[in-house]
């Protein structure tokens, strides 16, 4: 199974870049784990926060395959355990779609992605910094598939 990690922003910190690949390049065998940059809209003091919503939202959707899982990451949306994700990315393996995660940009995701979105998907209650968000989902999703696979790193 593959999961693509689209995410908004580019040219984030070498410590963002090298946290992501630590925990992107553990997975094996039966996952894989991609990320792909969508351009950030350009922000100024006086821009329309729900028009650059927008823009990345059509860039987000245009880069989802039709035959992909959608999920988005939102705070409002359901929180995960670990042993749940766990139990999550084995129905995951399961149905035999690839993943697609979505996390948005600074304003967060457009009503036409959360709509798009077959689920939301919360890491956390608190608000995070989105080059933060990749290094902990990939974590998190490395961290559930060590559950399934009987890896000692989930202790």
């Amino acid at each position: 199974m593959r999961i693509r990690l689209l995410a908004v922003g580019q040219k984030m910190p070498d410590w963002v870049t090298t946290g992501y690949l630590d925990y992107a390049k553990r997975l094996q065998d039966d996952v894989r784990l991609e990320l792909v940059e969508i351009p950030a809209a350009k922000r100024t003091k006086n821009s329309d926060v729900d028009k650059m919503k927008a823009q990345e939202g059509d860039a987000l959707l245009a880069a989802i395959h039709p035959s992909e899982r959608v999920i988005a990451l939102e705070v409002g949306g359901k929180e995960h355990s670990t042993e749940a994700l766990s139990h999550q990315m084995t129905d995951w393996l399961q149905g035999g779609k690839n993943i697609c995660l979505l996390v948005g940009g600074p304003d967060g995701l457009s009503k036409e992605v959360l709509k798009r979105a077959e689920s939301l998907w919360s890491l956390s209650p608190l608000t995070l910094p989105h080059p933060l968000v990749r290094i902990v989902l990939a974590e998190q999703l490395y961290r559930a598939w060590t559950l399934l696979k009987g890896h000692p790193y989930h202790r």
